[in-house]
């Protein structure tokens, strides 16, 4: 299990950072971890999994289309 920061969540999404945090408000993107008193990071698998779940909606949404 890999822990990323948010320069790589940004990499890897594409979302900006004030993006990121109003889906993680909203329940719509993973929650971020504390890792000390001024630091946070995401679990990888769960960002990829956000991912995938977010192209598999795609994909859904032009079958039925």
């Amino acid at each position: 299990m890999k822990v990323i920061r948010l320069k790589e969540v940004i990499e890897l999404t594409g979302l900006s950072k004030s993006t990121i945090y109003r889906l993680t408000e909203s329940n719509k993107f993973p929650k971020q971890l504390s890792l000390g008193e001024r630091s946070v990071g995401w679990l990888e698998s769960e960002v990829k999994e956000w991912l995938e779940n977010r192209i598999n909606d795609r994909k859904q949404q032009k079958l039925s289309a």
